[in-house]
């Protein structure tokens, strides 16, 4: 993927997870106090970092969330959610799962 392709998916992937649908939560993670709380931090979620987004692409993150290491993850499918799809690709429907660490 070239820089163009990169900051395009990333713009999109941004936008997706602040739009708050298409959210997956794991048994983990919904029974975490204040489960929409949660889901607040992972719409405003910003430190993206070399390490920790070492693509670019913002598809990634990781948080402490009352006391509690959770992962939130973009994944890429195709229109039937059956096959992965191509994060350039229009037809790219994008889903989001947040769920502890330890669910990973």
């Amino acid at each position: 993927m070239n820089c163009v392709q990169t900051l395009d998916v990333a713009q999109k992937n941004d936008g997706f997870r602040r739009m708050g649908y298409g959210v997956l939560m794991t048994s983990g993670a919904r029974d975490l106090p204040d489960p929409e709380g949660l889901l607040a931090a992972v719409r405003d979620y910003d430190r993206f970092t070399d390490d920790n987004d070492p693509y670019g692409e913002h598809d990634f993150g990781s948080l402490i969330w009352q006391r509690e290491r959770v992962f939130w993850k973009i994944d890429y499918y195709d229109q039937s959610l059956g096959y992965w799809q191509d994060p350039t690709s229009p037809e790219c429907q994008r889903r989001l799962t947040v769920m502890l660490a330890e669910e990973y």
